[in-house]
Order: C-alpha cells, then structure tokens, then sequence
C-alpha cells in the first residue's frame, strides 16, 4: 500500500508541477490583455500628443488676438486723447495702429497742431513709434 502511497503522491506532485510549469505560459485571454494595454497606451501616448498641438495653435491665435486688441485699443486711446485736445480737428485725423505703431494721417490746420497730435499718440501707453503722415492744410 505504501508504494501506492507513494505513486499517488508522486503523480498528484507532477500534476501540480505541470500545472505551474503551465501557469507560466501567456493563454489566449493574457496575450489579448497585453495588447489591450499596448494599444491603450499608444492611444494614450497618440491623443497627448494631439493635445500638445492644439494647445500650441490655440495659444498662437490667442497671442495674435492679444495683438489685436491691443492695437485697438491703442487706437481707441490714441483717438480719445486727440479729440481731448482742444483746437485739433479730429474729423480730419485718422488713426491706424499695427503692434503698437501708431501712424496718423490726415490734414491739420498747422504745424503746432501736427507735433501736438503726434505727442498725444507718443504718450499713449504701449505705443511703441508714431509715425506723423499728417498733412497741413
């Protein structure tokens, strides 16, 4: 009886050791979840790179959208201090301001009146250069 003891022991042994001899092994359903995950990743890794980029081109046309209100603003200031002034003619004087560069064109009656509007632009804030194109009349 102890042989067959001993025979039935071994066998139940060499079924375990094959069972986690088999456990090592990738199944059918431990491949399928590995490339689950690798494709997840690459998704993951795909979508954030994505994300990167419109972040970039949203923060570029913010950048030029800042520009330009800036620059309308600047024209707004620049308008409202030549019509401030008392003896200019700001139906006459037109204003047009491109990243910070304000040029004044138009017609003023003499040469004080043209340095003073150009002055009046100068002291705006965030005007970089005024260029005077104004004509006297």
């Amino acid at each position: 009886m102890k042989v067959i003891e001993n025979f039935t022991l071994i066998g139940i042994s060499m079924l375990i050791i094959a069972g986690l001899a088999a456990c090592d092994k990738p199944g059918p359903a431990e491949t399928a979840g590995k490339k689950i995950d690798q494709t997840a990743s690459e998704a993951s890794k795909k979508i954030s790179e994505t994300a990167d980029k419109v972040g970039k081109k949203l923060e570029e046309q913010g950048e030029k959208a800042s520009v330009t209100i800036d620059d309308t603003e600047i024209t707004t200031r620049v308008k409202a201090a030549i019509f401030a002034e008392p003896g200019l003619k700001t139906l006459q004087i037109s204003v047009d301001t491109i990243k910070g560069v304000v040029t004044l064109s138009g017609s003023v009656d003499s040469s004080p009146s043209s340095d003073r509007a150009k002055a009046l632009a100068g002291a705006v804030a965030g005007v970089k250069e005024v260029k005077n194109q104004l004509v006297i009349k």
